[in-house]
């Protein structure tokens, strides 16, 4: 059973073996709640950092979008004469690479520890650090913090880890700058639960809308080569996700009118050459092989020559509303650059 289907399936088995997590579960909760209240009293230090650091993080194991949300930070704070620098942990081997295909100019620094990522960036010429997945990591200090909450599948309990993917209760959010709820195939229905819920656990936290839409396919490995995705309407589709949330991009891709077969893996698998061999003899005849951006950096180089073309769909995000809250994080995040720092 994968962490995907013990956290969302409704089977016997994945509700029995939530149920023999509980204990566990609720350990996790009270490490969480005493660790929280150390940071909160200040008897466990937040380490100051050299240039300001803004976090891009969520309350659960992924699937809310995060990347794509932090290279998109990133990118406004470039586009606005800021020198950013994107510092993550580099859990698994996807996210850098990720990072490096969607802003090419700027610069990643892979670090586990988050202070010394964020030094090294400021030593690199940057003067603002977007952390990649920090908001649990406290002990580096930061000038703003950004949440993401995905509204996919709000319906499902919200069960602490190990028994479901939350790190942390929606309480957390009260110390957050800003909670930015994200969608790709959540109904109305959800994106307003999930307003609702975030609303009543932090009341004084704005909150921010943003969808990760399917832009158009692109070919790993060949800028040149690009499709509409209007194009994929009564395609045949081989999808392969290996992510947070496998069902989010299916469904997306149905959406768009395309007949779906679904492959998922565990958020952040590596694929094996016997497995992508495998996977190309899926394609369809006449049809074609898609996969998320983060597959394809991890999945193409194992890509037999002789198979179907695999293609990737980018993710653009479009701000749902709230555009000014952002504007006015990155005006923040801006002023608290050393002086001189105008670029």
């Amino acid at each position: 059973m994968t962490p995907a289907d013990l956290w969302r399936s409704n089977s016997v088995a994945a509700r029995a073996a939530r149920a023999l997590l509980l204990p566990a579960e609720r350990a996790m909760a009270g490490v969480v709640a005493v660790r929280n209240g150390l940071y909160d009293r200040g008897a466990l230090p937040a380490r100051a950092t050299p240039i300001p650091a803004a976090s891009v993080g969520n309350l659960t194991v992924g699937g809310t979008g995060k990347t794509p949300v932090a290279a998109w930070i990133a990118r406004r704070l470039a586009a606005r004469g800021a020198t950013p620098a994107v510092v993550l942990r580099g859990y698994g081997d996807d996210e850098p690479l990720v990072h490096a295909v969607l802003n090419p100019s700027i610069p990643v620094v892979v670090s586990p520890d988050r202070t010394k990522g964020v030094a090294e960036a400021a030593a690199r010429g940057a003067d603002v650090a977007v952390l990649d997945d920090a908001f649990q990591h406290r002990r580096v200090a930061r000038a703003a913090d950004i949440v993401l909450v995905s509204a996919d599948g709000w319906t499902i309990p919200r069960r602490m880890l190990p028994s479901g993917p939350w790190r942390e209760p929606l309480e957390a959010l009260r110390r957050a700058d800003l909670t930015v709820i994200t969608s790709k195939a959540a109904t109305d229905t959800e994106i307003e639960a999930a307003t609702a819920a975030i609303t009543r656990a932090a009341p004084d936290t704005p909150v921010a809308g943003v969808v990760l839409e399917l832009g158009d396919l692109f070919r790993f490995g060949d800028p040149g080569a690009r499709l509409s995705i209007g194009g994929l309407a009564s395609a045949s589709v081989l999808a392969i996700a290996a992510v947070g949330n496998p069902e989010a991009f299916f469904a997306q891709l149905r959406r768009a009118g395309a007949a779906v077969d679904a492959r998922g893996f565990p958020d952040h698998h590596r694929f094996t050459r016997d497995e992508a061999r495998e996977l190309a003899g899926l394609a369809p005849r006449g049809g074609i092989a898609v996969c998320t951006l983060k597959d394809a950096v991890k999945l193409a180089p194992v890509w037999p020559a002789d198979a179907p073309a695999l293609w990737y769909v980018s993710q653009p995000v479009r701000v749902a509303w709230g555009a000014g809250l952002f504007d006015r994080l990155v005006d923040a995040l801006l002023a608290r650059r050393a002086p001189g720092d105008t670029h």
